[in-house]
């Protein structure tokens, strides 16, 4: 006899792919292909490189992009304990402790501001405190001079829902507004010296 249909209807691939799967080589290929084929970079942890015009580093063993806010983000996270004690930062005064100065409030801050009284420094340190809260105060204060009386069109709405035009007044208004709040500033930063 000579071939049989049944042997013509496979190809060797179909042959190779069936010993594969006994073999259970389930990733061995059984064809040849041309084409693209992307390259695999291999990068090791903290790394950077730059690849889709982006920034990239690993991170405990993750890709992540590097970006512009990176630092704020980092500013702005809060560990769950205090790098200093180990403690949990669960209470309210340990999380703005944090923000001030990098550690909690019971028992880093409570020793830190008695080591200042120890050491006579304890008066600086409030008074600094004090100044760099005023300061924050002030310039929050100019700020909402700038969004609201400068910018504003002197129309208002009302619980009805009318709108009411005050601009007859407002340039009269805004001015004596902005000069006193100026002053008031000035004689702050004057006291604050």
């Amino acid at each position: 006899m000579s071939e049989s249909l049944l042997k013509k209807e496979f190809k060797q691939s179909d042959v190779q792919r069936v010993r594969n799967l006994v073999n259970k080589d389930f990733t061995s290929s059984t064809k040849q292909q041309a084409g693209y084929q992307k390259t695999i970079e291999h990068h090791e942890e903290g790394e950077i490189w730059e690849a889709e015009g982006k920034s990239w580093t690993i991170k405990n063993g993750l890709k992540q992009n590097i970006t512009k806010l990176d630092t704020a983000k980092k500013a702005s996270r809060m560990p769950l304990t205090c790098p200093n004690c180990g403690g949990p930062l669960r209470h309210h005064l340990a999380k703005k402790m944090y923000r001030i100065h990098g550690f909690c409030f019971d028992p880093c801050t409570v020793e830190y501001e008695a080591s200042l009284r120890e050491a006579g420094l304890y008066e600086k340190y409030e008074e600094k405190m004090l100044q760099n809260n005023m300061d924050g105060f002030l310039k929050d204060l100019e700020s909402w001079l700038e969004e609201n009386v400068s910018s504003s069109d002197g129309s208002f709405v009302t619980e009805q829902g009318d709108i009411e035009d005050w601009k007859h007044n407002k340039k009269k208004h805004n001015d004596t507004i902005t000069k006193r709040v100026l002053e008031y500033s000035s004689i702050v930063r004057k006291t604050l010296g």
